[in-house]
């Protein structure tokens, strides 16, 4: 492929594990080779189970190897700086900047997803938010639309402060059982973190980590998945 502009690169945190991170990379992904971008989706640093990552090789049909996807992988679900001491690791952040350099010059756009919130310890001496401050890019926060969210909204924007990146965009994730405060959530955060976006994702439904049934949910949110990538201060496309 012949580019003479850097690819987009969209950083996928959370505001803490088990948010719904996967599920909007997925969906993100397979929404942008819809409509014609050659997108691709990494996570990086994966710890207990590889299900994420051959998630993630299934939407993008295969293009990258789960090697590619996820080049630091533990099967202990530890935090990954812990699970490579005990394996005798030592990760550096160049290290891990090259790998994710190497699937980004094969692509339009990259989704990065990362692993549980902002702090946790990748490798020795840097964390998931100084990775995002190397790549310099736009980031989508996933939250849970659920009691307790203003709070750990807050303080994972507060820790995104000193931050270089392009956009932010905040993303609240619904589930199956709301509760008292899911009606206002949104509102509450669109107006404390304005002009962040805070933009809501309904409930889509169990098991979408099942290449057919995210095809489905991505058609049925096509209009929100545009507007998630649309949102902010996001440009066309992002510096590396």
């Amino acid at each position: 492929m012949n580019r003479t502009r850097s690819p987009r690169i969209i950083f996928i945190t959370g505001t803490d594990t088990g948010v719904g991170k996967t599920l909007l990379t997925g969906l993100l992904l397979h929404h942008l080779r819809q409509t014609g971008c050659h997108a691709l989706a990494m996570k990086p640093f994966c710890s207990g189970s590889c299900a994420d990552t051959e998630f993630l090789s299934a939407v993008q049909d295969g293009e990258l190897t789960p090697d590619e996807i996820t080049p630091f992988f533990f099967a202990e679900s530890v935090a990954p700086l812990v699970a490579a001491r005990k394996h005798h690791r030592f990760i550096r952040l160049q290290d891990v900047l090259r790998r994710i350099r190497s699937v980004a010059g094969r692509c339009q756009c990259l989704l990065i997803e990362g692993i549980g919130g902002l702090l946790v310890p990748l490798g020795e001496g840097f964390a998931v938010r100084d990775l995002i401050a190397k790549l310099a890019c736009e980031v989508i926060l996933v939250s849970r639309n659920r009691l307790g969210t203003i709070n750990h909204t807050i303080l994972t924007t507060d820790a995104l402060q000193d931050v270089e990146m392009i956009g932010l965009t905040i993303v609240l994730m619904s589930s199956q059982e709301g509760d008292s405060s899911t009606s206002s959530n949104g509102r509450i955060l669109a107006e404390l973190l304005a002009p962040t976006p805070v933009l809501p994702m309904g409930f889509l439904g169990v098991n979408l980590l099942r290449s057919e049934d995210l095809k489905e949910s991505a058609r049925k949110s096509k209009k929100t998945l545009a507007r998630i990538l649309s949102s902010g201060s996001f440009g066309p496309l992002s510096s590396f």
